[in-house]
């Protein structure tokens, strides 16, 4: 089946708020999604992108305020109102998840929405294993899963995903390919969506 490619950060408001629109417009064209989670700490600084802690106030305060609070009510993605006080935990862990599920068959479609969304509404800790264990069972994997998940083959697929995504110019999450265009955001999935029925011209 033919993929849209989705490079994401597993903890990523934008990649959230984008999910469920995601789905959807697969669904739509009958394509399937390609999880690529990333790192996206190391992907901004192989991009030489300005990391958040070196933003201004104002820019964090419309980035990871009133957009979110925007797109949350236009997608109707509830979200805590705030930034997840566990937002700053790593996320090897359910990055490698995603990864392990994938290998063993499953999709991960609901899986990376799941998380997602548990991590924006109920402010949900992405690296404590307890937590991922219960999402994994609510969406039907075995939460044994988890003992892969930091293998030393999986945490290098993860790295392998965060170099990919430098080399073909991602500098964000969510971004998503559609054969081989890349669209970098939430906000350009109704784009995503005309690409699937009729591509853009190529640029000049």
């Amino acid at each position: 089946m033919p993929e849209i490619e989705y490079f994401y950060s597993t903890h990523s408001a934008f990649a959230y708020l984008g999910s469920a629109k995601l789905q959807e417009v697969a669904a739509k064209h009958g394509r399937s999604i390609r999880h690529r989670p990333v790192l996206l700490r190391p992907l901004l600084e192989a991009m030489k992108s300005p990391a958040f802690s070196i933003r201004t106030p104002q820019q964090l305060a419309y980035f990871f305020h009133r957009e979110i609070d925007r797109w949350a009510e236009f997608r109707e993605a509830p979200t805590l109102g705030y930034i997840p006080k566990t937002h700053a935990s790593p996320i090897e862990l359910s990055s490698g998840l995603v990864i392990a599920a994938i290998r063993a068959g499953h999709s991960a479609d609901a899986l990376a929405h799941e998380m997602l969304s548990r991590h924006w509404q109920d402010d949900a800790d992405l690296a404590d294993r307890e937590t991922l264990a219960k999402i994994a069972t609510s969406v039907g994997l075995d939460p044994g899963l988890l003992d892969l998940a930091m293998s030393e083959d999986i945490q290098a697929e993860l790295q392998d995903n965060t170099r990919e995504a430098a080399e073909r110019s991602v500098f964000g999450s969510p971004t998503y390919f559609v054969d081989g265009d890349m669209f970098y955001g939430q906000d350009r999935l109704e784009m995503v969506d005309r690409a699937l029925s009729k591509p853009f011209a190529p640029s000049k």
